[in-house]
């Protein structure tokens, strides 16, 4: 990619707990780099390292604590050579032994260096920090919003929307339903006031493949991925 272009840049971000947010993340950095170079990068504070979520955590490769020194100009391609691969798509993950946070003008030029390296970036976005408002909501073309139906996500949702309608981008649900479901994707809609891009029945699968081989395989998680690079006008 010629330096100065600038990468497709999606967030992903629960509006609840628990509801799929870094797994959906990491399916769509895995679609996406199956036709341009990629990395999904963790931005969420409270989780363990997407590094674990995609199973290369005993793969060697800079985290970002490996990253504090890489303020001003950052040469993107440098970074994408010291980062893990799972398959095709660099993961740049926090690290469940090193939890001291990043500085954010590291966070910062780091990520604009990858930007301008790469054709697609996907960030799994943490839920406080978007509502503090210092998720880099800006620099993303769209946000997926993970959800479930119910009043939980709706409350998540709703503390999101200040911020979202701040940064003017494209956003809308992905809403992970249930058999026992209390609410209707439509009824998540209409409270948060954001359209629904795909509605996932639950992938009950996803936990025993996850285990044995990271995130992946045909179910509705993956078709959620698909769905949201649809919504985005890419290949599907």
């Amino acid at each position: 990619m010629e330096r100065g272009r600038r990468a497709l840049v999606v967030g992903v971000v629960g509006a609840a707990g628990g509801v799929g947010a870094s797994t959906l993340a990491a399916l769509l950095a895995r679609h996406l780099s199956r036709t341009t170079s990629t990395v999904l990068v963790d931005l969420d504070r409270g989780a363990g390292g997407l590094d674990v979520v995609v199973g290369v955590e005993e793969v060697d490769g800079a985290r970002w604590p490996d990253l504090r020194g890489a303020g001003g100009d950052v040469r993107g391609a440098d970074v994408v050579a010291l980062l893990p691969r799972w398959g095709s798509c660099a993961v740049l993950s926090a690290d469940r032994t090193r939890p001291a946070p990043v500085d954010a003008g590291v966070r910062v030029d780091v990520l604009h260096a990858l930007a301008c390296e790469v054709g697609a970036l996907v960030l799994d976005l943490d839920r406080g920090t978007v509502v503090d408002g210092d998720a880099p909501l800006a620099a993303c073309d769209a946000v997926a919003v993970v959800a479930r139906p119910d009043l939980r996500s709706v409350a998540g949702a709703l503390a999101l929307r200040p911020r979202l309608d701040e940064a003017a981008t494209a956003c809308g649900l992905v809403v992970q339903g249930g058999p026992r479901a209390s609410l209707a994707a439509a009824d998540v809609a209409d409270a948060s006031g954001l359209d629904v891009w795909h509605v996932a029945r639950r992938d009950r699968a996803l936990a025993t493949r996850a285990e044995r081989t990271g995130p992946g395989g045909r179910g509705p998680a993956a078709r959620s991925a698909a769905a949201v690079a649809r919504r985005l006008g890419l290949p599907a």
